[in-house]
Parts: structure tokens; sequence; C-alpha cells
């Protein structure tokens, strides 16, 4: 069975196009568009329903069209509207070549340099020239610098970064 930690959003849909059940997909990344996926996860109520893709077509670098099996009207497309799309991690990171795709990292948990779990990366936040991970823990969020300077060492396989931080980075 295949678990939320092993799925990475790669976009979301917008709105229904035409009259035959297409939905435009609206990618984070160029890249992710770019990926050739026979389906796709929607996250519906909590849930990633996997989507079998049947026509694709690219309207801008980070956008799609896209028709879905199953999905043959306006009217079906329309409940898909506004939810998130997912992939399977390893899909993605067979793709990428290189090791700045920090969103790869959500789902993984981050412990510094005196041993302590600082919390879980929730999303990544790249909409500025330095690209944060977004963590939580016990209700508190931290913004903790995307940085290969910081990281000492990463385990895939327990999910877990660990960090070497500057005192105070994640101080309440």
């Amino acid at each position: 069975m295949i678990s939320r930690d092993d799925l990475l959003q790669v976009g979301h849909t917008q709105k229904p196009y035409g009259i035959r059940g297409e939905i435009m997909i609206l990618f984070r990344r160029a890249e992710y568009a770019e990926l050739d996926a026979e389906f796709y996860f929607l996250e519906i109520d909590g849930i990633p329903v996997p989507f079998a893709v049947e026509e694709f077509t690219f309207t801008t670098d980070v956008s799609a069209r896209v028709k879905f099996e199953d999905v043959n009207d306006e009217k079906q497309a329309s409940r898909y509207v506004n939810t998130k799309v997912l992939l399977l991690r390893e899909t993605v990171n067979e793709f990428n070549t290189q090791n700045d795709d920090w969103e790869s990292f959500v789902g993984y948990s981050i412990m510094d340099q005196h041993g302590e779990i600082i919390g879980i990366i929730r999303e990544v936040d790249n909409t500025t020239i330095n690209v944060l991970f977004v963590v939580q823990h016990d209700g508190t969020e931290f913004l903790i610098p995307a940085t290969e300077d910081f990281i000492v060492a990463v385990d895939e396989e327990k999910k877990l970064i660990e960090m070497y931080l500057p005192e105070g980075l994640t101080d309440e």
C-alpha cells in the first residue's frame, strides 16, 4: 500500500478544459511537467487516488491539459478542481539528476548537531532567492535554510537529515 510519505506534490488542478473531461494542471516546477507519468494521484478528502492518464497536452512549460481515463465530461472534471496533484516520490527522484531538488525532502525529519529532532519538513518555500524548509514540530513552525552548507548527512532509508544549525535558528 502507498503511504502519503511515498508521494510528492508536483502541482494542483485548475479548471476543466472543454467538454471531453480534460482538466488543467499547474505544476510547481517545469521539470515536474516533463515527467512521463502514466498516472497521477489526486488528493481527494485527504486520500491519494490514482488516475490513469489518457492524454497529456502542454499549454505552457508549467501547465498542461490532462485527460484522465473514466473522466469523460466537464461535469466529472469539475469535481477535481483545486485538488493536489501527486506523483510517487521514486518517480520524481529517478528523473532528478541534480542534488538541488529540495522538494524531494518533504516528509523528512531534521536532526540537529545535538541529536535532537527539530521537526518534519512539511513544505519547501522557494519563493525567495534563499530556499527554505518549512519545518513543523509540536505545532510550532520553523524556517530553516535549505543549503548544503548546513547538511551533515542524509539517511534516505530513515528519511532523516542531520544538520549543523547555527545557534538560535530554532529558538521560539
